[in-house]
């Protein structure tokens, strides 16, 4: 007779977990991952791509949010196939993807607080122009963000993160049915075609790869963990709300490459490459639409760039703290050390919470020095061929129980993903002055 424990027997205990519906009450990590993912700079990359070649390059935008939701998706079945956490997974690797990990988190961290934090003052400063200066309202940004995910566990991270995406849905939607589409170009925009222009390949590629893709799809199984779904019967689940995060943000880049073709392409006006271009963008749809559309797009505009700030604050905070118990000699850290809430509580996400919003305030009074950005360039571009590359190893391997290992079609669009960001790297890299740095 089988032992007992309690009401559960030996055998019904080593059965795999019943899988859950799909259900649509449980979505929030993929919220979480598209808002974060799509920041103030990659909404002027859409709009820009439309203002120099209206709809021609929408098909791009979509097979852009195709591979995102590959690597996301693979990221997510990692963590619940094999009960590890990514890192954990990179571990495994070799010592190695420590090393990169470590001087990449580090130096990533660093200059994207300063950025984050003036992508957040800039709405601020338009909106209440003789409040403040600007690098007093990045400050408060960094504070509040701070704050926030110092003193909140992820359930209330994902419930205001998912207010603010309703806004940021509410003000791109709204924009791009303001200035009237001409849908059936829209429609002519989804037949791969390439501008007849220079580097028209290159700049393809780079908005195929350029929107939603940072280390926050590294940080999707952490946020899956998080949220309390440790195991594989959560794999449909998951999967759902993947799909759903980057519908979301497909639907951020379609809106904002109407308004670059139908408000900026017709008209031949040219804007600034960066989150500056948002504030162009504000004066332009005053003059057209007036103050009140302007002011909307504005508080669109603080709604993405703080989505960002407190996303990375709360996940890359994660795989940091993640990082660190590993280096305390941790063989297997598992998914539910993640959904017990005790790592947002630890020292080390605590730790890095600090490295994002305090030293980069330097920045924010000096300026960003040379040398440094060009190797966060550099570690940048590397980052997502990194990812690519260690996915497909992971989830082809006997690390990853034989039932969710890459099929076909896992490894096609992984591969497809890890070319593109490798030509990416190497363009971004070759691109660097580095005759300067020397």
């Amino acid at each position: 007779m089988a032992d007992t424990t309690g009401n559960t027997t030996e055998n019904e205990a080593q059965q795999p977990p019943q899988p859950r519906k799909a259900s649509w009450k449980y979505i929030g990590p993929g919220i979480v991952v598209a808002a974060t993912g799509v920041g103030a700079g990659d909404l002027v990359a859409t709009l820009i791509a439309g203002s120099n070649f209206g709809y021609t390059l929408l098909w791009a935008a979509i097979i852009g949010c195709l591979v995102k939701i590959s690597l996301a998706e693979a990221a997510g079945r990692w963590h619940l196939s094999t009960g590890r956490t990514l890192f954990d997974g990179w571990a495994s690797l070799g010592r190695w993807t420590t090393w990169f990990f470590a001087v990449y988190v580090v130096v990533w961290g660093f200059v994207y607080g300063a950025a984050a934090m003036s992508s957040s003052a800039l709405p601020l400063q338009a909106l209440f122009p003789d409040v403040m200066d600007l690098k007093w309202w990045a400050i408060a940004c960094g504070l509040v963000g701070l704050v926030f995910v110092w003193f909140n566990k992820y359930a209330v991270f994902e419930k205001v993160m998912t207010v603010l995406v309703g806004v940021m849905f509410l003000v791109t939607v709204y924009l791009a049915i303001r200035v009237t589409p001409n849908l059936l170009d829209a429609f002519a925009g989804l037949l791969p075609v390439l501008p007849d222009e220079k580097d028209s390949i290159l700049n393809t590629l780079g908005l195929i790869g350029g929107v939603g893709g940072t280390i926050t799809l590294a940080a999707y199984g952490y946020w899956v963990n998080a949220k309390g779904w440790t195991d594989t019967g959560w794999m449909k689940v998951m999967r759902l709300d993947n799909r759903v995060a980057y519908a979301t943000t497909g639907i951020f880049v379609i809106a904002m490459l109407f308004v670059g073709a139908e408000l900026l392409h017709s008209a031949n006006v040219a804007i600034a490459s960066g989150d500056k271009g948002l504030i162009q963008l504000g004066d332009i749809l005053e003059a057209e639409y007036g103050a009140a559309t302007a002011k909307f797009f504005l508080i669109g505009f603080f709604a993405t760039s703080f989505t960002s700030l407190i996303g990375v604050w709360h996940g890359v905070s994660l795989m940091f703290a993640d990082f660190v118990a590993r280096l305390a000699g941790k063989e297997a850290v598992k998914g539910e050390e993640i959904a017990s809430g005790k790592r947002e509580r630890s020292w080390p996400f605590r730790a890095y919470l600090l490295w994002l919003t305090f030293p980069p305030m330097v920045l924010l009074f000096q300026g960003q020095p040379f040398r440094l950005i060009i190797i966060y360039g550099v570690l940048g571009a590397a980052f997502m061929p990194f990812l690519a590359g260690t996915l497909i190893w992971l989830l082809n391997s006997s690390r990853t129980p034989r039932e969710w290992r890459n099929g076909p079609l896992s490894n096609i669009m992984l591969a497809i993903a890890g070319l593109l960001f490798l030509v990416l790297c190497t363009k971004q890299i070759w691109d660097q002055p580095w005759a300067d740095f020397f």
